[in-house]
């Protein structure tokens, strides 16, 4: 996991544990005060968030306690395309430049530029320096890209 992807899981823990958290225990307790919990339905509806908001937090302390957290820009920069690069590419198909960063699986998000290392493009990148080129098969067919530049930012 990216330190970037750390913090974004780290920021979310804590508003889950001191505002949403706290919110959902003031709704069970107004509607406990409605009466008959079997056929409350503000009730049950309270209990349902509460659970997944205990499984998210779960998930998430369980994930921040098993990550290794790498930060990219302490790694001298070799122009070998690793966990955490930046890399830019040419679609050697339409000449068309992208740039993607290669992050965790969390923190995967083709809208802002960052792809999961298991993904098949990462995965075709991984260890390939500057200049070299890769094929790998996406769902719209074979792709070819050219690295152009490995950056670690």
């Amino acid at each position: 996991m990216t330190v970037e992807g750390e913090e974004s899981l780290r920021t979310e823990l804590q508003h889950l544990i001191t505002d949403v958290r706290p919110n959902i225990t003031k709704k069970i307790a107004e509607a406990r005060e409605f009466g008959d919990l079997k056929e409350n339905a503000e009730y049950h509806a309270a209990k349902e968030q509460q659970g997944l908001t205990e499984a998210r937090i779960r998930e998430i302390e369980g994930k921040l306690s098993a990550s290794q957290i790498i930060d990219i820009k302490k790694i001298e920069c070799t122009g070998r395309v690793i966990f955490g690069s930046t890399v830019s590419l040419l679609d050697m198909q339409n000449d068309e430049k992208i740039s993607y960063q290669i992050v965790g699986e969390d923190e995967a998000n083709v809208k802002n530029g960052k792809i999961s290392y298991s993904s098949p493009l990462a995965r075709s990148l991984i260890g390939k320096e500057e200049g070299e080129a890769t094929k790998f098969e996406s769902p719209s067919g074979i792709k070819e890209y050219e690295i152009l530049e490995v950056s670690h930012i």
